[in-house]
């Protein structure tokens, strides 16, 4: 497409982007942003708006990092070969999960770039966070959230979905990233509006778990 006919950028979107360039790098020369959320409530669609407005920055999308048997318990795949290597100014490579073969793929080169999107639900789990340069929540209530997810997937994804749920149930129980994000992003009927999270508040559907300190401080 021509350049000249490309819609404008949301304007929310585009100065979240300023915002960003603006911040210092969290993990090597990379700013880190973590778009964390509830199934279903968005965030792909929101992180490919973000990095068009970041001149194409990357997008690390969790679902190439989780799989079927783990669909939680990535963290040490991601650190190894994702955050490490970009922490160092590497490039990284990480193998991207095929959902339908149930098999890892051949290795994906990531290179450091000055703004990188890890966008999926748990980018914001305190592994993480001390690697974030911002952490953004798609604020969508669950039960909302996983009824688009639904939909959208339709009946051949339904068993996947029961187990789904109940698995993000206890991941966010225990490892809730809504407290601890920097700012809120919210879809309207036309765009998007970003939010100022107020310090430690939980969303109507995420307690507090015991443990969890005040939110961290990029």
């Amino acid at each position: 497409m021509n350049p000249s006919l490309r819609p404008a950028p949301d304007p929310a979107v585009r100065d979240l982007a300023a915002r960003i360039r603006r911040l210092s790098p969290s993990c090597g020369p990379v700013r880190l942003v973590g778009v964390d959320g509830h199934a279903g409530s968005g965030k792909s669609t929101f992180a490919g708006q973000l990095a068009a407005a970041l001149d194409g920055a990357p997008v690390l999308r969790l679902d190439d990092i989780a799989s079927h048997d783990a669909l939680f318990d990535w963290t040490g795949r991601l650190l190894e070969q994702v955050i490490e290597p970009l922490s160092q100014g590497r490039t990284a490579h990480y193998a991207p999960y095929d959902w339908r073969a149930r098999r890892f793929g051949p290795p994906r080169p990531l290179p450091p770039a000055p703004a990188l999107l890890v966008e999926g639900v748990g980018a914001g789990r305190r592994a993480l966070r001390s690697h974030l340069a911002l952490l953004l929540w798609l604020e969508l209530p669950r039960e909302e959230a996983w009824a688009r997810g639904r939909s959208r997937d339709g009946e051949e994804q339904r068993e996947f979905w029961d187990g789904w749920v109940p698995a993000e149930r206890r991941h966010f129980a225990d490892d809730p990233s809504r407290p601890f994000a920097d700012l809120l992003v919210r879809q309207l009927d036309e765009g998007y509006e970003v939010l100022t999270a107020p310090a430690g508040t939980v969303g109507p559907d995420q307690p507090l778990t015991h443990g969890d300190g005040p939110p961290a401080v990029c």
